[in-house]
């Protein structure tokens, strides 16, 4: 009942950082809106009085930012919605989505000013820069770095790839405005153009910046491995209690930020009964999500021998059998019935080779030290850190 609880309590506390997250991510987007906006409209102003395709190119990249914040701020609403019959594990990953949509708009911002600019380096205009104008572009440099920082800061708080991706972008559009104020300051100087050619590098920072968000994003959606602190995190608060010898073959299932689902194997001694077995795999889970937040959706079991010596002298030299391929990451799951005369374990194995051939290497080399054991052994794909 305590447990039980506890684990209430920690529901609604969970819920109540997600409603918290969400604030966040709401804020620290409409303040990129209104100061991207704000940005935008100076700078469209500047570009068109003075004739300048760099600073109009700038300006035209602020208002994409201010789209960008406005389809966070949506994918975070819509990725908030409590889960249904529908879609019973949640909307979590609709944020990918919207931050897919983000990096295609900033993809389009970016070709769009590389064929604005060339269209200059073939056709160049004079530019007519001021004072004025300028101090404008400075002033501008200083307040996108001043929100990029924020808002990145506010992203990574709350593991927001959207917002993080978007503080980024402003620390890029600072840089990149740097480089249009001093364009205009050689111009000034020496009366020459380099304000095409800079339109140019900024939309390549642009297309850069797009490219890379949206292969982020993609490896999000397709599935990536596991945080190793988070998965040395679960399996060391398992390994903690005194009936588990090993805990292993974690896998972790994301439904959206902060939303992880996980399954896992405890090796267990085979004298533990059914009732021990149920009291400690219902401690585990709460103590695991109490801990991280993950929920443990299945808690598999492996029997660990507790009998004769022969048993371990069988799994040391089985174990060594193993591990003397490169390709064999971990033996795990190890049990030998010495009357049945068999033997099954798990065994990790890496990319470089395929399950089926790994088993049946390892099938053929344990039979030539055991010829009269029945061998089964289940490959397990190298899914997180071990």
């Amino acid at each position: 009942m305590e447990n039980q609880n506890k684990t209430n309590n920690t529901g609604t506390s969970l819920k109540s950082l997600e409603a918290d997250r969400e604030k966040v991510i709401v804020r620290t987007s409409v303040i990129g809106i209104v100061t991207n906006l704000l940005l935008a409209g100076f700078k469209a102003v500047v570009g068109i009085i003075s004739n300048s395709i760099a600073i109009t190119l700038d300006a035209v990249n602020n208002t994409s930012d201010a789209l960008s914040s406005v389809i966070t701020i949506v994918g975070a609403k819509l990725g908030g919605k409590a889960p249904d019959k529908k879609h019973p594990l949640g909307y979590g990953r609709i944020e990918y989505l919207s931050s897919m949509t983000v990096a295609a708009i900033i993809l389009y911002a970016g070709i769009t000013s590389a064929v604005e600019s060339v269209k200059k380096i073939i056709h160049p205009e004079e530019a007519d820069y001021r004072a004025a104008s300028l101090v404008i572009v400075a002033v501008a440099i200083a307040v996108k770095l001043i929100l990029g920082s924020y808002v990145k800061k506010q992203g990574e708080k709350v593991n927001s790839g959207a917002l993080t991706a978007s503080g980024s972008d402003a620390l890029f559009d600072a840089v990149l405005s740097a480089s249009v104020l001093a364009s205009a300051a050689i111009y000034m100087l020496w009366h020459i153009s380099l304000e095409a050619y800079v339109g140019v590098l900024i939309a390549a920072v642009i297309i850069k910046a797009g490219i890379e968000m949206m292969s982020e994003t993609v490896s999000d959606i397709l599935g990536q491995r596991a945080d190793p602190g988070l998965v040395k995190e679960i399996k060391s608060l398992i390994a903690q209690e005194p009936e588990v010898i090993g805990a292993y073959d974690l896998v972790m299932n994301n439904y959206g930020p902060n939303k992880n689902y996980a399954s896992v194997h405890m090796e267990l001694p085979d004298t533990m009964t059914v009732e021990e077995l149920d009291r400690l795999t219902r401690r585990v889970e709460a103590k695991v999500y109490l801990a991280t937040g993950v929920i443990l959706t299945g808690v598999g079991v492996y029997s660990h021998n507790t009998g004769t010596g022969e048993a371990a002298d069988i799994r040391n030299a089985v174990q060594k059998i193993v591990l003397s391929h490169d390709w064999a990451l971990q033996m795990h799951g190890f049990y030998v019935d010495t009357e049945s005369k068999t033997i099954r374990f798990d065994a990790v194995v890496s990319f470089d080779i395929k399950p089926k051939e790994a088993v049946r290497i390892l099938c053929e080399d344990i039979k030539e030290l055991y010829p009269d054991y029945t061998v089964h052994i289940t490959p397990d794909i190298d899914l997180t850190d071990l």
